[in-house]
C-alpha cells in the first residue's frame, strides 16, 4: 500500500468489521441466555453515534484534505480507543461490576483497540512531505 489515506482506510475498515463482529456474538450470546437485558435508548444512541465514527473515517481519510485527515484520524482514533479500552479493561481490573461476560468479546477488543492505536500512530508519523510524493509518482505515471 502506497499512499497511506489508503492504509488509514483499510485500518478503519479492519477496526468496524471487528466492532461489528463483537457485537453479533455479543447478541447472540445474550439471545441465548436467560438474561433480559434492555438498553436505555440514550446507551443505544450513544452505540450508534460511536459506531457511525468509523463509518464516516472509511470515506473521510479518502476524502479529506491532508490537515483535516491527519487531525480527523488522531480525534477519532484517540476517542475510540479509549473508549474502547475504558469500556473493555477498566471495570474489571478496577472491580467495578463484573467483567465482560464473554471472552471472545475481550479478544475482539483487544484487536480493535490494537488497530485503533496503530491508526493514531500512522496519523501522528504522517508527513506532508509524503503527499507531495505520492503525487509527483501519481503525475510522472499519467504523463509516461
Amino acid at each position: 500500500m502506497h499512499d497511506t489515506k489508503e492504509r488509514l482506510s483499510l485500518l478503519w475498515l479492519f477496526a468496524l468489521l471487528n466492532y461489528l463482529y463483537a457485537d453479533v456474538l455479543a447478541l447472540w450470546a445474550m439471545a441465548g441466555s436467560r438474561i433480559s437485558v434492555k438498553l436505555p435508548p440514550w446507551a443505544l444512541m450513544g452505540s450508534a453515534v460511536l459506531m457511525e465514527i468509523p463509518i464516516a473515517m472509511i470515506l473521510l481519510c479518502r476524502l479529506l484534505p491532508f490537515r483535516a485527515n491527519r487531525l480527523a484520524n488522531i480525534i477519532a482514533g484517540c476517542l475510540l480507543t479509549l473508549v474502547n479500552g475504558f469500556l473493555t479493561f477498566v471495570p474489571p481490573l478496577a472491580g467495578w461490576g463484573r467483567p465482560p461476560a464473554f471472552a471472545e468479546y475481550l479478544f475482539f477488543a483487544t484487536i480493535e483497540t490494537v488497530c485503533t492505536s496503530v491508526i493514531v500512530w500512522q496519523a501522528w508519523a504522517w508527513s506532508e512531505s509524503e503527499i507531495r510524493t505520492v503525487t509527483l509518482k501519481d503525475t510522472v505515471k499519467t504523463t509516461a
